[in-house]
């Protein structure tokens, strides 16, 4: 994928990673589920800002997380990806390992002719999310390629 502002520079897996983090700091601020995010910016939006993703990822990430909000009116929802069952589960993932998470999905199930915004809106909507964000199962544990295999299939089983 090729930078909207500078032709010359393209948009690396870095630069997803950190786009994939802020879309999960922001859903859980605002107890929204990732998709909502992805789709209240849309594609042009996230062109933009994956493009400039090298510079913003050294600002302040709670600054980047509220001009995001701002800048796209993003609401506050009900959905709180944090409740989980504290008899299955010891520790919630953070924001950058669940960012991680979903990077590694994208770019292992990118088409050929898809760049990662693209990829970034297919995955994000896939109901197999559902199932990748619920704590209470150990979906996001698993190796990448046994995810990236979930959403072939649309199921872990």
């Amino acid at each position: 994928m090729i930078n909207v502002f500078f032709p010359d520079e393209f948009i690396t897996k870095d630069d997803l990673y950190f786009m994939c983090y802020m879309v999960e700091r922001i859903a859980r601020k605002l107890k929204q589920r990732n998709k909502y995010v992805i789709n209240k910016m849309g594609y042009e939006e996230l062109a933009k800002k994956i493009s400039l993703a090298n510079v913003l990822h050294s600002d302040n990430p709670n600054k980047v997380a509220e001009d995001f909000i701002d800048e796209y009116n993003l609401e506050i929802g009900t959905f709180d990806i944090t409740k989980v069952n504290s008899e299955l589960v010891d520790n919630i993932p953070t924001e950058l390992q669940m960012g991680k998470v979903y990077q590694r999905l994208i770019i292992d199930t990118l088409d050929d002719d898809e760049d990662f915004v693209n990829g970034m809106i297919r995955v994000y909507n896939s109901p197999i999310c559902e199932i990748i964000d619920d704590y209470n199962s150990s979906a996001y544990y698993e190796p990448s390629y046994v995810i990236a295999r979930a959403y072939h299939n649309n199921s872990f089983n």
